[in-house]
């Protein structure tokens, strides 16, 4: 039988190889999250082999999944035992162990198997951050675990974050939950999950932007605000668009208000007399934005919804496809947020230079989604047609 001292000496050895061992995954992993070239850890690039070899079709969603919800299952048990007496080694380490050996390295495999020639490029990097982040913070609690065979204090175990010396383990234990379930549910929506969620974030923030211009429009100028760009006679076009959409309606977040806030911040008056016609710029905007946001909206429901849950064959050209339009998806909101910024500076080269910029990529995009994954033409095809023409009329 090993003796005590024994015991918490095994303890210390694992802990400390289960420790390096994490924070080279998190290097790999993030790696990938940041597009850095940087080689696979032996011990996940060994399970992704082993597993690529009895399953060509694995799920990297399903597995990077059931390896989060392991994690944190194991976690939950290290959580306890350090805070409950009587205070044992042996169950702790046999915990540990059995983290190092089958759940950590098999989170960083799935990043690994989420190959971009089949996830795409933006699914994997995606996964990769979550991934990461479940590593940090799992190695912040196993940072934890006592070197003197005490269960840890209260102030140890109680501390909140931002406190003298560090969260408690509770709290590192919660933030690690937390980072488990966000991993859980990226790989719950699946392949065509994850990228119509990511596309309605973007015209989410599109969509934000668009109300913060519309309430400075209506806020500089009270003479003006009962012509905000919005008339039936400026809009057919926008109206003939919106009846191809169906009755679904455009929600609004505020991830991005502090985005905003700062845009907003930096805000001046149009003048009266208006010199420079900002207003009559800002009118053509705000049209075109309108019809960029339903772009996004009808390039959910009509391309990313019907996208299968699972990726398709290696041999599709569907991620390359997808690998090509999603960045410049989200390409236009930032620069959609930069044009807000110049009309606030009431600067009229700038605007006009974003505003080509801001239409141009829209006007690609909806090119880039014209024909649908299989076949040349689709309801959506002549959707898009109809889109380019109105951008541009502007």
């Amino acid at each position: 039988m090993m003796s005590s001292g024994d015991a918490l000496s095994t303890l210390g050895s694992v802990t400390a190889n289960a420790l390096t061992l994490i924070s080279q995954l998190e290097v790999a992993v993030s790696s990938v999250a940041t597009a850095k070239e940087v080689g696979a850890v032996s011990a996940a690039q060994s399970v992704a082999e082993r597993l690529a070899a009895t399953d060509k079709l694995l799920d990297a969603l399903s597995l990077a999944h059931d390896s989060a919800a392991l994690i944190k299952a194991h976690a939950t048990k290290i959580s306890l035992l350090i805070i409950n007496e009587p205070f044992t080694p042996t169950a702790i380490t046999k915990v540990l162990r059995e983290l190092v050996a089958s759940a950590v390295p098999s989170l960083a495999a799935a990043v690994e198997v989420c190959a971009p020639e089949r996830y795409t490029r933006g699914i994997q990097q995606d996964l990769a951050w979550r991934a990461g982040r479940v590593l940090k913070e799992l190695g912040e609690l196993l940072s934890r675990i006592p070197k003197d065979g005490k269960v840890l204090s209260d102030s140890k175990k109680n501390a909140s974050a931002g406190a003298v010396g560090g969260r408690g383990s509770i709290a590192t234990t919660g933030v690690l939950w937390s980072a488990c379930d966000d991993v859980m549910a990226f790989a719950k929506r699946g392949f065509a999950g994850n990228l119509a969620h990511k596309v309605d974030q973007l015209r989410d923030t599109l969509k934000d932007v668009m109300d913060e211009l519309k309430e400075w429009s209506e806020e500089v100028d009270d003479d003006d605000q009962e012509d905000d760009g919005e008339s039936d006679e400026d809009d057919d076009g926008v109206a003939q668009v919106t009846s191809d959409l169906g009755s679904s309606s455009i929600s609004a977040t505020r991830d991005t208000q502090d985005i905003l806030d700062d845009l907003m911040n930096s805000q001046r008056s149009i003048p009266r007399n208006d010199p420079d016609k900002i207003r009559e710029r800002l009118e053509s905007c705000l049209k075109r934005l309108r019809l960029t946001t339903l772009l996004y909206q009808a390039a959910v429901k009509r391309r990313f919804k019907p996208l299968p849950h699972l990726p398709p064959a290696s041999s599709s050209d569907i991620p390359a496809r997808l690998d090509e339009v999603v960045p410049l998806l989200k390409r236009i909101p930032e620069r959609f947020g930069s044009l807000a910024m110049a009309f606030y500076e009431l600067d009229p080269a700038e605007i006009d230079r974003l505003m080509d910029e801001c239409f141009f990529d829209a006007f690609a995009a909806s090119e880039l989604l014209v024909k649908p994954w299989e076949g040349q033409k689709d309801e959506f095809s002549d959707w898009a047609l109809r889109f380019q023409a109105e951008i541009k009329k502007g």
